[in-house]
């Protein structure tokens, strides 16, 4: 019998999600109505300290109604990482706008020195808009991608955009329960600092709802449109009357059902994640050629995912590792392939792409789920440290 699978990311699912899924089946509340979708959105918006939430059917659904909502047409540009998974983006095109791809920094995230740097050069401000050069086109927001539960410089993200008048949309679909620990945004969370965020519950996520998702603002106009908008846009919903083009976005009770379990539980998930983290840590930065991405030091991360940089002097290349790991039942993967690189956006605005193409050449996740063992934590740190060709 050969050795245990250790998988990438999967759901711990060890609290009260069946006794609040049974309710939900026993009441027969299982579509979208039901007292489990009002609760999660109330506790989310609770926990995250937000003034409210609009529950979605996932991430990408919220992306897509928070451009919506903040005013994004198919006249407009919006600014997005390169470096992050093509959900985030898509969005963009579903609306018909364009984006203009930015550059990470080390935390992985949206490089805030090159965002000014852009506005500043490649664009004019012009009436209050910042128009920019090339296209012509009005730069309406910033799409910003919180990676792996790190935190983008928001503090500076947050300067560019009140100077030149951008709306700020959070990707936080990978970072909830992350937040600033220091600084002029001290205990806000990954999500609450720009004009709207995203949440993502699906399967591989911190916490899952199977799928789904949250968006979560202090603009309760805003929410208020989100919502409209994830319902069919139901003006009058006894004589089903409609003002405009509205979306099948919302969350099912049963989804929230289990959302409410896991959120009781995301503290303790959070904690596990970050001892592991730890443990890798200790033993692999002694291998030459290995080091664990670090988080940034003015943040709680929630430690999503764990980004192993392998470099020239350990014995096998990124994709080595990964066939390597394979073949001892343990799951890893690369980062996502940039965007800018991906057959349908080949031609899009970029500015200075570097330190992603390095980061894709060299990243690997291992494995991280909040219901990992140190006892397999372990044996993907010995595989590691006695790599075979």
């Amino acid at each position: 019998m050969g050795q245990k699978y250790i998988p990438l990311s999967v759901p711990n699912l060890k609290g009260n999600e069946l006794a609040y899924v049974t309710n939900a089946v026993e009441t027969e509340w299982v579509s979208t109505g039901g007292a489990y979708v009002e609760e999660f959105e109330e506790k989310t918006a609770e926990f995250v300290k937000a003034k409210g939430a609009v529950s979605v059917q996932n991430g990408t659904a919220g992306l897509h109604l928070a451009l919506l909502a903040s005013g994004v047409t198919d006249q407009d540009e919006v600014i997005v990482p390169t470096l992050t998974f093509i959900a985030a983006v898509n969005p963009v095109k579903y609306i018909g706008a364009e984006p203009i791809f930015m550059d990470c920094d080390d935390s992985l995230c949206m490089d805030a020195e090159k965002l000014l740097a852009f506005c500043q050069t490649e664009c004019s401000f012009i009436d209050g808009k910042l128009i920019n050069k090339e296209s012509k086109k009005h730069i309406k927001a910033i799409l910003v991608v919180h990676v792996f539960g790190n935190m983008a410089n928001m503090e500076k993200i947050m300067e560019v955009a009140r100077e030149y008048q951008l709306q700020v949309i959070e990707d936080a679909t990978e970072a909830i329960g992350t937040y600033y620990l220091n600084g002029k945004y001290k205990g806000k969370y990954a999500g609450t600092i720009g004009n709207v965020g995203v949440y993502s519950f699906n399967g591989n996520k911190i916490m899952t709802t199977g799928g789904g998702g949250m968006v979560v603002s202090d603009d309760e106009a805003l929410l208020h449109r989100i919502k409209h908008l994830s319902t069919q846009a139901k003006s009058d919903e006894l004589y089903y009357t409609h003002d405009e083009i509205g979306f099948n976005y919302r969350m099912t009770n049963l989804q929230a059902a289990l959302g409410i379990a896991q959120l009781e539980q995301l503290e303790g998930f959070i904690q596990m994640k970050q001892e592991n983290y730890q443990l890798y840590k200790k033993h692999l930065e002694e291998v030459s050629g290995l080091s664990l991405l670090e988080f940034r030091p003015n943040i709680r991360s929630n430690h999503w995912f764990y980004a192993l940089q392998v470099d020239e002097n350990y014995a096998l290349n990124r994709v080595e590792v990964i066939h390597y790991l394979a073949s001892e039942n343990i799951q890893s993967r690369p980062i996502w392939g940039l965007i800018h690189e991906q057959k349908p956006y080949m031609g899009s605005r970029t500015y200075h792409i570097q330190k992603a193409k390095q980061f894709w050449n060299t990243i690997v996740n291992i494995p991280c789920s909040s219901n990992l063992t140190k006892e397999d934590v372990a044996r993907v740190i010995h595989c590691l440290q006695h790599p075979e060709r």
